[in-house]
Protein backbone atom coordinates (compact mmCIF):
# COMPACT_ATOMS: atom_id res chain seq x y z
CA UNK A 1 0.00 0.00 0.00
CA UNK A 2 1.08 3.66 -0.49
CA UNK A 3 2.74 4.93 2.86
CA UNK A 4 2.51 8.29 4.02
CA UNK A 5 3.69 11.43 1.93
CA UNK A 6 6.89 12.21 3.73
CA UNK A 7 9.33 14.55 2.07
CA UNK A 8 11.88 11.61 0.55
CA UNK A 9 15.48 12.65 -0.64
CA UNK A 10 16.78 10.22 -2.72
CA UNK A 11 20.19 10.75 -2.05
CA UNK A 12 23.73 9.38 -3.49
CA UNK A 13 21.68 8.35 -6.99
CA UNK A 14 22.52 7.96 -10.53
CA UNK A 15 19.92 9.83 -12.63
CA UNK A 16 18.65 9.13 -15.67
CA UNK A 17 16.42 11.81 -16.99
CA UNK A 18 16.02 10.78 -20.89
CA UNK A 19 14.05 13.78 -21.22
CA UNK A 20 16.69 15.54 -20.99
CA UNK A 21 19.25 13.29 -22.49
CA UNK A 22 21.05 13.92 -18.45
CA UNK A 23 22.63 10.81 -16.96
CA UNK A 24 25.24 11.48 -14.08
CA UNK A 25 24.95 11.41 -10.73
CA UNK A 26 22.80 13.66 -8.82
CA UNK A 27 19.90 13.62 -6.00
CA UNK A 28 16.10 13.90 -6.21
CA UNK A 29 14.06 15.61 -3.57
CA UNK A 30 10.22 15.02 -3.48
CA UNK A 31 7.83 17.21 -1.58
CA UNK A 32 3.95 17.70 -1.51
CA UNK A 33 3.35 14.90 -4.24
CA UNK A 34 6.11 16.47 -6.80
CA UNK A 35 9.23 17.17 -7.77
CA UNK A 36 10.84 19.97 -5.79
CA UNK A 37 14.57 19.58 -6.96
CA UNK A 38 16.78 17.21 -8.67
CA UNK A 39 20.35 18.33 -9.46
CA UNK A 40 23.82 17.09 -7.39
CA UNK A 41 24.29 18.41 -3.28
CA UNK A 42 20.60 18.30 -2.35
CA UNK A 43 21.30 16.82 1.28
CA UNK A 44 24.60 18.98 1.68
CA UNK A 45 22.31 22.22 1.34
CA UNK A 46 19.69 21.09 3.60
CA UNK A 47 16.04 19.31 3.47
CA UNK A 48 12.84 19.75 5.15
CA UNK A 49 12.49 18.28 8.59
CA UNK A 50 11.25 15.15 8.65
CA UNK A 51 12.47 13.97 4.98
CA UNK A 52 12.90 10.46 4.58
CA UNK A 53 16.87 10.58 3.28
CA UNK A 54 17.27 7.63 1.18
CA UNK A 55 20.90 6.27 0.54
CA UNK A 56 20.60 5.14 -3.50
CA UNK A 57 24.46 3.93 -3.34
CA UNK A 58 24.72 4.40 -7.06
CA UNK A 59 20.98 2.98 -8.26
CA UNK A 60 19.74 4.26 -11.27
CA UNK A 61 16.62 6.95 -10.08
CA UNK A 62 14.26 7.25 -13.40
CA UNK A 63 11.23 8.63 -14.18
CA UNK A 64 7.81 6.05 -13.58
CA UNK A 65 7.09 4.11 -16.25
CA UNK A 66 4.12 4.23 -18.71
CA UNK A 67 2.86 1.43 -19.66
CA UNK A 68 1.19 2.07 -23.15
CA UNK A 69 -0.69 -1.02 -23.81
CA UNK A 70 -1.92 -3.42 -20.78
CA UNK A 71 -5.67 -5.26 -20.21
CA UNK A 72 -6.98 -4.79 -16.77
CA UNK A 73 -10.18 -6.94 -16.77
CA UNK A 74 -12.98 -4.30 -15.20
CA UNK A 75 -15.66 -3.88 -16.36
CA UNK A 76 -16.67 -7.93 -16.72
CA UNK A 77 -13.54 -10.25 -16.76
CA UNK A 78 -12.57 -9.66 -13.13
CA UNK A 79 -11.16 -12.64 -13.00
CA UNK A 80 -8.53 -12.06 -15.17
CA UNK A 81 -7.07 -8.73 -13.87
CA UNK A 82 -8.67 -5.93 -11.35
CA UNK A 83 -7.44 -2.58 -11.33
CA UNK A 84 -6.23 -3.64 -7.96
CA UNK A 85 -4.13 -6.37 -9.04
CA UNK A 86 -3.02 -5.00 -11.89
CA UNK A 87 -1.89 -2.19 -10.05
CA UNK A 88 0.22 -4.10 -7.70
CA UNK A 89 1.65 -5.74 -10.40
CA UNK A 90 2.76 -2.61 -12.27
CA UNK A 91 4.57 -1.03 -8.97
CA UNK A 92 6.27 -4.08 -8.87
CA UNK A 93 7.45 -3.57 -12.04
CA UNK A 94 8.29 -0.05 -12.03
CA UNK A 95 5.44 1.15 -13.97
CA UNK A 96 3.58 4.38 -12.66
CA UNK A 97 1.12 4.45 -15.01
CA UNK A 98 -1.29 2.36 -16.63
CA UNK A 99 -2.80 3.09 -20.05
CA UNK A 100 -5.51 0.21 -20.35
CA UNK A 101 -7.73 -0.96 -23.26
CA UNK A 102 -11.30 -0.66 -24.31
CA UNK A 103 -11.93 -4.53 -25.02
CA UNK A 104 -13.81 -4.95 -21.79
CA UNK A 105 -17.58 -6.10 -20.94
CA UNK A 106 -18.87 -3.25 -22.05
CA UNK A 107 -16.32 -2.14 -24.14
CA UNK A 108 -15.46 1.18 -23.28
CA UNK A 109 -17.55 3.00 -25.86
CA UNK A 110 -19.46 6.00 -23.59
CA UNK A 111 -18.78 8.70 -21.67
CA UNK A 112 -20.56 7.31 -18.91
CA UNK A 113 -18.17 3.85 -18.99
CA UNK A 114 -14.77 6.21 -19.64
CA UNK A 115 -16.02 7.94 -16.31
CA UNK A 116 -16.94 4.36 -14.07
CA UNK A 117 -12.59 3.38 -14.86
CA UNK A 118 -11.97 6.36 -13.45
CA UNK A 119 -13.57 6.13 -10.73
CA UNK A 120 -12.55 2.45 -9.89
CA UNK A 121 -9.21 3.24 -10.35
CA UNK A 122 -9.20 6.02 -8.36
CA UNK A 123 -10.67 3.98 -5.46
CA UNK A 124 -9.19 0.42 -5.65
CA UNK A 125 -5.76 0.96 -7.84
CA UNK A 126 -2.32 2.42 -6.57
CA UNK A 127 -0.83 4.00 -9.54
CA UNK A 128 -2.16 6.33 -12.13
CA UNK A 129 -4.89 4.06 -14.34
CA UNK A 130 -5.70 6.28 -17.80
CA UNK A 131 -8.15 4.32 -20.52
CA UNK A 132 -8.30 4.51 -23.76
CA UNK A 133 -11.65 4.27 -26.01
CA UNK A 134 -12.99 2.17 -28.59
CA UNK A 135 -12.32 3.33 -31.97
CA UNK A 136 -15.42 2.13 -33.11
CA UNK A 137 -18.71 1.53 -31.45
CA UNK A 138 -19.00 -1.96 -29.85
CA UNK A 139 -15.62 -2.17 -31.53
CA UNK A 140 -17.34 -3.84 -34.54
CA UNK A 141 -15.29 -1.92 -37.38
CA UNK A 142 -18.29 -0.21 -38.68
CA UNK A 143 -19.11 3.23 -37.15
CA UNK A 144 -16.81 5.45 -35.02
CA UNK A 145 -17.31 6.80 -31.76
CA UNK A 146 -17.99 10.06 -30.25
CA UNK A 147 -14.07 10.63 -29.93
CA UNK A 148 -14.61 14.77 -28.76
CA UNK A 149 -16.93 13.31 -26.00
CA UNK A 150 -14.73 10.25 -24.66
CA UNK A 151 -11.52 12.76 -25.27
CA UNK A 152 -13.38 15.51 -22.73
CA UNK A 153 -14.61 12.47 -20.59
CA UNK A 154 -10.78 11.48 -19.98
CA UNK A 155 -9.90 8.91 -22.84
CA UNK A 156 -6.52 9.61 -24.32
CA UNK A 157 -6.25 7.84 -26.72
CA UNK A 158 -8.43 5.70 -29.13
CA UNK A 159 -8.00 1.98 -30.45
CA UNK A 160 -10.08 -1.43 -31.10
CA UNK A 161 -7.71 -2.80 -29.16
CA UNK A 162 -6.19 -6.32 -31.06
CA UNK A 163 -9.08 -6.19 -33.34
CA UNK A 164 -8.00 -3.96 -36.81
CA UNK A 165 -10.45 -1.47 -38.68
CA UNK A 166 -10.90 -3.58 -42.08
CA UNK A 167 -13.34 -1.24 -43.33
CA UNK A 168 -10.92 1.71 -45.24
CA UNK A 169 -13.39 4.36 -45.49
CA UNK A 170 -14.34 4.00 -41.79
CA UNK A 171 -10.91 4.28 -40.85
CA UNK A 172 -10.56 7.10 -42.74
CA UNK A 173 -13.36 9.08 -41.43
CA UNK A 174 -12.02 8.10 -37.80
CA UNK A 175 -8.32 9.69 -38.99
CA UNK A 176 -10.75 13.09 -40.19
CA UNK A 177 -12.63 13.31 -36.92
CA UNK A 178 -9.96 12.76 -34.84
CA UNK A 179 -7.52 15.20 -36.28
CA UNK A 180 -10.28 18.41 -35.80
CA UNK A 181 -9.63 16.98 -31.62
CA UNK A 182 -5.80 16.86 -31.70
CA UNK A 183 -6.69 13.01 -30.83
CA UNK A 184 -4.61 9.83 -31.57
CA UNK A 185 -5.42 6.83 -33.47
CA UNK A 186 -3.42 3.34 -31.70
CA UNK A 187 -4.37 0.92 -34.37
CA UNK A 188 -3.36 -3.08 -34.28
CA UNK A 189 -1.74 -3.66 -38.12
CA UNK A 190 -2.83 -7.36 -38.40
CA UNK A 191 -5.42 -8.48 -41.81
CA UNK A 192 -7.82 -10.34 -40.44
CA UNK A 193 -8.20 -11.99 -43.42
CA UNK A 194 -4.24 -12.92 -43.88
CA UNK A 195 -4.31 -13.77 -40.53
CA UNK A 196 -6.95 -16.47 -41.23
CA UNK A 197 -6.60 -19.61 -39.28
CA UNK A 198 -2.64 -18.54 -38.68
CA UNK A 199 -1.16 -18.80 -35.13
CA UNK A 200 2.55 -18.56 -34.71
CA UNK A 201 4.76 -16.82 -37.47
CA UNK A 202 4.69 -18.19 -41.29
CA UNK A 203 8.12 -20.14 -41.66
CA UNK A 204 10.42 -23.14 -41.71
CA UNK A 205 9.37 -23.29 -37.87
CA UNK A 206 5.26 -23.21 -38.26
CA UNK A 207 5.93 -25.77 -41.21
CA UNK A 208 8.20 -28.14 -38.74
CA UNK A 209 5.22 -28.00 -35.60
CA UNK A 210 2.79 -28.11 -38.40
CA UNK A 211 1.16 -25.01 -37.76
CA UNK A 212 -0.66 -22.52 -39.69
CA UNK A 213 1.35 -19.73 -39.99
CA UNK A 214 0.59 -15.85 -40.27
CA UNK A 215 2.72 -13.99 -42.97
CA UNK A 216 4.44 -10.83 -42.12
CA UNK A 217 2.69 -9.20 -45.03
CA UNK A 218 -0.63 -9.91 -42.77
CA UNK A 219 0.77 -6.71 -40.98
CA UNK A 220 2.91 -4.80 -43.78
CA UNK A 221 -0.56 -4.60 -45.89
CA UNK A 222 -2.36 -3.32 -43.16
CA UNK A 223 0.36 -0.59 -41.97
CA UNK A 224 0.45 0.22 -45.45
CA UNK A 225 -2.75 1.13 -46.55
CA UNK A 226 -2.92 2.97 -42.93
CA UNK A 227 -0.21 5.27 -43.78
CA UNK A 228 -1.84 6.18 -46.91
CA UNK A 229 -4.85 7.05 -45.85
CA UNK A 230 -2.64 9.14 -42.87
CA UNK A 231 -1.34 11.14 -46.04
CA UNK A 232 -5.19 12.02 -47.22
CA UNK A 233 -6.80 12.72 -43.66
CA UNK A 234 -3.25 14.59 -41.41
CA UNK A 235 -4.40 12.78 -38.74
CA UNK A 236 -2.37 11.49 -35.61
CA UNK A 237 -1.78 7.93 -35.51
CA UNK A 238 0.06 5.05 -33.80
CA UNK A 239 1.02 1.06 -34.37
CA UNK A 240 -0.48 -0.36 -31.66
CA UNK A 241 2.46 -2.96 -31.86
CA UNK A 242 5.05 -3.69 -34.49
CA UNK A 243 7.27 -6.95 -35.27
CA UNK A 244 8.63 -6.95 -38.51
CA UNK A 245 11.36 -5.12 -40.57
CA UNK A 246 9.00 -5.17 -43.78
CA UNK A 247 6.58 -2.80 -41.20
CA UNK A 248 9.72 -0.73 -40.30
CA UNK A 249 10.52 -0.19 -43.43
CA UNK A 250 7.01 1.12 -44.05
CA UNK A 251 7.12 3.17 -41.27
CA UNK A 252 10.50 5.12 -42.18
CA UNK A 253 8.93 5.95 -44.90
CA UNK A 254 6.25 7.56 -43.85
CA UNK A 255 8.47 9.54 -41.45
CA UNK A 256 10.59 10.69 -44.48
CA UNK A 257 7.35 12.05 -45.85
CA UNK A 258 6.89 14.13 -43.03
CA UNK A 259 3.66 12.18 -41.78
CA UNK A 260 2.35 12.13 -37.86
CA UNK A 261 2.96 8.82 -37.15
CA UNK A 262 4.35 7.03 -34.52
CA UNK A 263 4.79 3.36 -33.49
CA UNK A 264 4.74 0.91 -30.13
CA UNK A 265 6.87 -2.83 -29.88
CA UNK A 266 5.81 -5.39 -27.39
CA UNK A 267 8.56 -6.40 -24.85
CA UNK A 268 7.99 -10.29 -25.80
CA UNK A 269 8.79 -9.18 -29.84
CA UNK A 270 11.95 -7.21 -28.35
CA UNK A 271 13.27 -10.05 -26.06
CA UNK A 272 11.83 -13.56 -27.54
CA UNK A 273 11.35 -14.91 -31.25
CA UNK A 274 9.81 -17.56 -32.57
CA UNK A 275 12.24 -20.40 -31.68
CA UNK A 276 11.02 -19.79 -27.81
CA UNK A 277 7.84 -21.50 -28.53
CA UNK A 278 10.17 -24.91 -28.60
CA UNK A 279 7.12 -27.16 -28.36
CA UNK A 280 4.39 -25.87 -28.35
CA UNK A 281 4.82 -23.75 -25.09
CA UNK A 282 1.33 -21.59 -25.30
CA UNK A 283 3.01 -18.96 -22.86
CA UNK A 284 4.56 -18.08 -25.73
CA UNK A 285 1.53 -17.68 -28.09
CA UNK A 286 0.92 -14.19 -28.38
CA UNK A 287 -1.05 -11.61 -31.26
CA UNK A 288 1.11 -10.73 -33.06
CA UNK A 289 2.93 -13.72 -32.92
CA UNK A 290 6.08 -13.55 -32.26
CA UNK A 291 8.38 -13.65 -35.28
CA UNK A 292 12.08 -14.70 -36.65
CA UNK A 293 15.74 -13.36 -35.04
CA UNK A 294 16.22 -10.71 -37.41
CA UNK A 295 12.70 -9.30 -37.16
CA UNK A 296 13.51 -8.87 -33.70
CA UNK A 297 16.87 -7.45 -34.14
CA UNK A 298 15.63 -4.74 -36.50
CA UNK A 299 12.83 -4.02 -33.52
CA UNK A 300 15.26 -3.56 -31.17
CA UNK A 301 17.62 -1.15 -33.40
CA UNK A 302 14.57 0.75 -34.17
CA UNK A 303 14.03 1.34 -30.49
CA UNK A 304 17.68 2.55 -30.43
CA UNK A 305 17.12 4.57 -33.23
CA UNK A 306 13.91 6.56 -32.01
CA UNK A 307 12.06 4.95 -35.02
CA UNK A 308 9.80 2.76 -32.62
CA UNK A 309 8.62 5.36 -30.32
CA UNK A 310 7.25 2.89 -27.41
CA UNK A 311 8.44 0.05 -25.64
CA UNK A 312 5.22 -1.52 -24.11
CA UNK A 313 4.14 -5.10 -22.09
CA UNK A 314 0.94 -5.58 -23.89
CA UNK A 315 0.09 -7.10 -20.80
CA UNK A 316 -2.72 -9.84 -21.51
CA UNK A 317 -3.96 -12.20 -18.30
CA UNK A 318 -5.49 -15.47 -19.85
CA UNK A 319 -6.33 -17.98 -16.82
CA UNK A 320 -5.68 -21.81 -17.24
CA UNK A 321 -8.67 -23.05 -18.79
CA UNK A 322 -7.55 -20.66 -22.09
CA UNK A 323 -3.95 -21.52 -22.05
CA UNK A 324 -3.46 -25.15 -20.90
CA UNK A 325 -4.84 -26.14 -24.69
CA UNK A 326 -3.02 -27.31 -27.61
CA UNK A 327 -1.16 -24.51 -29.06
CA UNK A 328 -3.41 -24.19 -32.16
CA UNK A 329 -6.80 -23.83 -29.59
CA UNK A 330 -4.92 -21.33 -26.90
CA UNK A 331 -6.03 -17.81 -26.12
CA UNK A 332 -3.27 -15.46 -27.19
CA UNK A 333 -1.70 -13.43 -24.59
CA UNK A 334 1.06 -13.15 -22.15
CA UNK A 335 1.32 -11.03 -18.58
CA UNK A 336 4.02 -8.26 -18.65
CA UNK A 337 3.36 -5.79 -16.21
CA UNK A 338 6.07 -7.07 -13.48
CA UNK A 339 8.48 -8.07 -15.91
CA UNK A 340 8.91 -5.78 -18.56
CA UNK A 341 12.01 -3.42 -17.55
CA UNK A 342 13.59 -6.34 -16.45
CA UNK A 343 13.01 -8.28 -19.41
CA UNK A 344 14.71 -4.54 -21.45
CA UNK A 345 17.29 -4.78 -18.80
CA UNK A 346 19.07 -7.82 -20.62
CA UNK A 347 18.89 -6.01 -23.47
CA UNK A 348 21.04 -3.29 -21.93
CA UNK A 349 23.33 -6.00 -20.27
CA UNK A 350 23.95 -7.48 -23.84
CA UNK A 351 24.60 -4.09 -24.81
CA UNK A 352 22.28 -4.37 -27.48
CA UNK A 353 20.28 -1.35 -26.74
CA UNK A 354 21.00 1.83 -24.09
CA UNK A 355 19.43 2.44 -20.70
CA UNK A 356 18.44 5.84 -22.16
CA UNK A 357 16.61 4.20 -25.26
CA UNK A 358 15.19 1.80 -23.43
CA UNK A 359 13.77 4.32 -20.78
CA UNK A 360 13.13 6.98 -22.87
CA UNK A 361 10.40 4.09 -25.03
CA UNK A 362 9.23 3.23 -21.17
CA UNK A 363 8.11 6.60 -20.03
CA UNK A 364 9.13 10.05 -22.03
CA UNK A 365 7.69 9.05 -25.43
CA UNK A 366 4.59 7.64 -24.35
CA UNK A 367 4.08 10.44 -21.65
CA UNK A 368 4.40 12.92 -25.00
CA UNK A 369 2.47 11.26 -27.32
CA UNK A 370 -0.51 10.92 -25.14
CA UNK A 371 -0.02 14.34 -23.58
CA UNK A 372 0.16 12.92 -20.11
CA UNK A 373 1.75 13.99 -17.19
CA UNK A 374 5.20 11.76 -16.72
CA UNK A 375 7.74 10.48 -18.18
CA UNK A 376 10.57 13.26 -16.88
CA UNK A 377 12.14 14.65 -13.54
CA UNK A 378 11.71 17.95 -14.37
CA UNK A 379 10.97 20.17 -11.06
CA UNK A 380 7.00 20.76 -10.16
CA UNK A 381 5.74 17.86 -12.22
CA UNK A 382 3.86 15.15 -10.10
CA UNK A 383 6.25 12.31 -8.53
CA UNK A 384 6.40 9.27 -10.04
CA UNK A 385 9.34 8.13 -9.68
CA UNK A 386 11.39 4.90 -9.66
CA UNK A 387 14.69 3.45 -8.40
CA UNK A 388 16.46 0.85 -9.98
CA UNK A 389 19.14 -1.85 -8.90
CA UNK A 390 20.67 -2.38 -12.10
CA UNK A 391 22.85 -5.47 -11.04
CA UNK A 392 20.22 -7.41 -9.00
CA UNK A 393 19.64 -10.78 -9.53
CA UNK A 394 16.65 -12.73 -9.67
CA UNK A 395 14.27 -15.44 -10.74
CA UNK A 396 10.81 -15.15 -12.05
CA UNK A 397 8.56 -17.74 -10.29
CA UNK A 398 5.22 -16.56 -11.51
CA UNK A 399 3.74 -17.50 -8.38
CA UNK A 400 5.18 -14.49 -6.20
CA UNK A 401 4.00 -12.43 -9.18
CA UNK A 402 1.21 -10.39 -8.58
CA UNK A 403 -1.65 -10.55 -11.79
CA UNK A 404 -4.25 -12.70 -11.25
CA UNK A 405 -3.12 -14.89 -14.12
CA UNK A 406 0.45 -16.20 -14.24
CA UNK A 407 1.19 -16.93 -18.25
CA UNK A 408 3.90 -15.33 -18.20
CA UNK A 409 6.95 -16.63 -21.55
CA UNK A 410 9.61 -15.59 -18.56
CA UNK A 411 8.67 -18.37 -15.86
CA UNK A 412 11.95 -19.32 -14.25
CA UNK A 413 14.09 -17.14 -16.34
CA UNK A 414 16.89 -15.55 -15.03
CA UNK A 415 17.14 -11.55 -15.06
CA UNK A 416 19.10 -8.93 -13.93
CA UNK A 417 18.01 -5.72 -12.40
CA UNK A 418 14.64 -4.90 -10.94
CA UNK A 419 12.85 -1.93 -9.87
CA UNK A 420 13.50 -1.71 -5.71
CA UNK A 421 11.39 1.11 -5.08
CA UNK A 422 7.96 2.49 -6.85
CA UNK A 423 6.64 6.43 -5.74
CA UNK A 424 3.74 7.50 -7.27
CA UNK A 425 2.22 10.77 -6.42
CA UNK A 426 5.34 11.40 -3.72
CA UNK A 427 4.33 8.14 -1.72
CA UNK A 428 6.14 5.22 -2.10
CA UNK A 429 3.90 2.09 -3.48
CA UNK A 430 6.48 -0.44 -3.52
CA UNK A 431 9.52 -1.38 -1.63
CA UNK A 432 11.61 -4.35 -2.82
CA UNK A 433 12.13 -6.08 0.88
Amino acid sequence: MLTDRRPILLANARVVDPSRDFDGPGDVLIADGVIRDSRRGIGAAGVPEGTDIINCAGKIVAPGLIDMRAFVGEPGASHRETFASASQAAACGGITTIICQPDTSPVIDNSATVDFVLRRARDTAIVNIHPMAALTKGMRGEEMTEIGLLKAAGAVAFTDGDRSVTNAQVMRRTLTYARDFDALIVHHTEDPNLVGEGVMNEGEFAARLGLVGIPNAAEAVMLERDMRLVALTGGRYHAASLTCIESLEILQRARDAGLSVSASVSINHLTLNENDIGSYRTFFKVSPPLRAEDDRKALVAAVNSGLIDVAMSDHNPQDVETKRLPFAEAAAGAIGLETMLSAGLRLVHNQELTLMSLLRAMSTRPAELLGIQGGNLRNGVPADVIVIDMDAPWVVDPNELKSKCKNTPFDEARMTGRVVRTIVGGRTAYEFA
